[in-house]
């Protein structure tokens, strides 16, 4: 019983120290898991606070959604005008498309994405990030917008 409480312990402290260790490797890089949020370009609704066009945490900065709501309509100019307002904003944020992690691409239709490559490539620098490619049913996408995109990016 001694030896088993004994083990139990060890792996406890070990795994107590693992942690601690890893907090002060991130502390000592500048990182923080409690320091707080930073938030840009904020829109309003109702003089509320509805939803940031960005928001800075650990380095990271994380672009919300952006769509095309203007003609033309079709999905070439769409995602030319997506991805203007992608870089656009991570500028704000003090980032660049070439530090783009991942992004996510909504199309609102499938038959769209040849289309949405097409313009898309190149666009992250040589070393493009990580992309999940989410078709959503007709009208998935918010307003007149044929694709919307996200991103995550670092600092």
């Amino acid at each position: 019983m001694k030896t088993e409480r004994r083990s139990v312990l060890k792996k406890l402290f070990a795994s107590v120290v693992g942690v601690t260790g890893i907090a002060a490797v991130a502390n000592a890089k500048g990182i923080s898991s409690a320091s707080e949020k930073e938030a840009g370009n904020i829109t309003n609704f109702q003089d509320v606070p509805l939803f940031s066009g960005h928001t800075i945490h650990n380095g990271l900065v994380y672009i919300a959604g952006k769509g095309a709501h203007t003609d033309p309509f079709d999905i070439k100019s769409h995602t030319e005008i997506v991805l203007k307002e992608l870089e656009k904003e991570l500028i704000k944020a003090g980032s660049s498309m070439e530090k783009v992690l991942k992004v996510t691409v909504y199309l609102n239709d499938i038959a769209d994405y040849k289309g949405m490559n097409e313009v898309y490539k190149g666009r992250f620098g040589k070393k493009p990030p990580v992309r999940s490619t989410i078709a959503v049913a007709k009208g998935g996408v918010p307003g007149d917008s044929l694709v919307e995109m996200d991103c995550i990016a670092y600092l």
